[in-house]
């Protein structure tokens, strides 16, 4: 279907607005609505794009047939485990998806189609009781994240809400007993955005009836705390989740992805001091860790860039580990995300400079050919659509034209990524080059739709507060 076909195959919404003045430093000088970033036919098309697939993510059938070809396709198993109440991969997060398309389109009957994922994600808490942590990603704290997004503001699914309220209170006050306590070195499950405290305190922060937030903001503040040369948040090389990085980072290392590493704690930290959730320490733990980060990257032939971890150092007497290169330019793992915590953090601080290297770093991304940025796939986690959605925040935020033509091209890159042949019109691309019809919304078609939406419609994507984008 090329790009003509599909901007005939829908209307669009009306015109684009233009974005005012930024001041000096990158910032807009006051907030404004969202608006589409894209005109005419590239906006058309995104919306039939969007529209064709996100009919095909909601049906049942479709998903079934989806799963069963990932899990003969895929050479990562994990990332195809469907989990109901799982918003990654799972019903809740189709009816996150569901939520948004709602607020899209309303009247069409999206929150009709959402609640019925959502009554089979709830379902299942039960059904997988032994395999439903805390987190925001595959746990009860996504599962109350996507009820939340479907509940029109709180005017729906109250009794629901609330049963996942009384259930996270002891979950959170437990995680945030166990990142408190002065171990030094740790699992990046404890803190990180997937599993630990820092999603289950973007989760929180725009809906806390029982203050539990206070508790994970205050350990995420002790986590940030100096500690010499070595950071409390150090992985030490026992306790890294993937045994295949071992080699890479022998001795342990110090995370730098949004999804996993120390950005996630900087990001809601941040983001909670600018909503005026203050922990003791807090602005000061937003300052030592933007600081940490400016100063541990890791610049390439086109400027900004970092890592995706940096290693420990080796114990004396032993050889020291491999030198790390940059990481490639995704939402989990690289600039964009790093540079979205930092904007945050340049926001919470009122820190003009921050905001500036922020910009920079995202510019820089958007300056590397295809070939650097290394995104093959065109999903959220590791592919084109999680640097869309940054650019989109930054587009936003800043009104600077590089943004808007960084997102034209990405979502070019979007459509071209698009193949009525599959399942569900998008499918993701592993490191080997393998397909994937993938399902769930952090690494298959439903967080592409999500991403065009928000591109081609004037609806703000709230949704992006599970990436901590917002």
């Amino acid at each position: 279907m090329t790009r003509r076909e599909l901007a005939d195959a829908t209307s669009t919404f009306g015109a684009r607005s233009s974005f005012g003045s930024p001041t000096a430093d990158g910032r807009d000088p006051e907030p404004r609505p969202w608006r589409s970033v894209l005109d005419g036919d590239r906006r058309a098309a995104a919306l039939a794009a969007a529209d064709t697939a996100a009919e095909r993510c909601v049906d049942r059938a479709r998903i079934c047939e989806a799963l069963a070809g990932a899990a003969r396709q895929t050479r990562l198993p994990r990332t195809i485990d469907w989990l109901s109440p799982g918003v990654a991969r799972g019903d809740a997060g189709i009816a996150l998806l569901c939520a948004y398309i709602d607020q899209c389109r309303p009247g069409q009957g999206w929150d009709e189609t959402g609640h019925h994922f959502l009554v089979t994600g709830l379902e299942g808490i039960g059904q997988n009781a032994a395999r439903i942590g805390s987190g925001l990603y595959s746990g009860l704290g996504g599962t109350a994240f996507a009820v939340a997004a479907l509940s029109r503001d709180g005017t729906r699914y109250r009794r629901a809400l609330g049963a996942l309220d009384d259930e996270l209170v002891p979950r959170a006050q437990l995680m945030a007993a166990r990142l408190a306590e002065g171990r030094h070195g740790r699992p990046v499950s404890d803190f990180d955005l997937v599993s630990g405290a820092s999603g289950l305190a973007a989760g929180l922060l725009p809906r806390d009836p029982h203050g539990s937030l206070a508790d994970l903001l205050g350990a995420l503040v002790h986590l940030a705390s100096p500690n010499g040369a070595t950071p409390h948040w150090a992985t030490p090389e026992d306790q890294l989740g993937d045994p295949a990085t071992r080699p890479i980072y022998p001795y342990g290392n110090l995370n730098c992805g949004l999804a996993h590493g120390i950005p996630g704690p900087l990001a809601i930290l941040a983001l909670a001091l600018r909503a005026g959730r203050e922990a003791p320490g807090q602005a000061a733990a937003v300052r030592y860790l933007a600081d940490w980060l400016t100063a541990h990257r890791l610049d390439d032939a086109w400027g900004v860039n970092w890592p995706s971890a940096i290693p420990l150092p080796a114990a004396p007497g032993r050889p020291p580990p491999p030198d790390p290169g940059p990481a490639r330019s995704s939402w989990c793992y690289g600039s964009p995300g790093i540079a979205r915590a930092l904007w945050h953090a340049g926001e919470a601080l009122d820190d003009g400079q921050l905001r500036d290297f922020a910009v920079e770093a995202v510019t820089r991304v958007l300056q590397r050919p295809d070939a650097a940025r290394q995104l093959a796939s065109p999903t959220f986690c590791h592919g084109v659509a999680g640097l869309l959605q940054v650019v989109l925040r930054f587009a936003h935020d800043t009104g600077l034209p590089q943004f808007t033509a960084g997102a034209e091209q990405l979502v070019d890159q979007l459509l071209d990524h698009f193949d009525p042949d599959r399942p569900l019109g998008y499918a993701a691309v592993e490191p080997a080059g393998n397909r994937v019809d993938s399902p769930g919304l952090l690494d298959g078609a439903p967080g592409v739709v999500m991403v065009l939406l928000a591109a081609a419609t004037d609806t703000e994507p709230t949704w992006d507060r599970f990436f901590l984008l917002s």
